[in-house]
């Protein structure tokens, strides 16, 4: 069970849910989407092919 100072540390956010009906969802979906994509390709090191091949699948 949360504790009470988690709930007062983030209250803002949690509230703002409730205002607005807004998440961060989508941001997280597309970082799940980064991280599955980074394990397939373990141990390529050249990071503008990284970023090209990113930018290609998901732009």
């Amino acid at each position: 069970m949360p504790c009470s100072g988690t709930f007062y540390e983030h209250a803002d956010e949690i509230l703002n849910f409730f205002d607005n009906r807004s998440t961060n969802a989508s941001a997280e979906s597309i970082n799940s989407k980064i991280k599955a994509f980074r394990a397939k390709l373990h141990g390529v090191n050249d990071t503008k092919f990284f970023i090209f091949r990113l930018c290609n699948i998901y732009a």
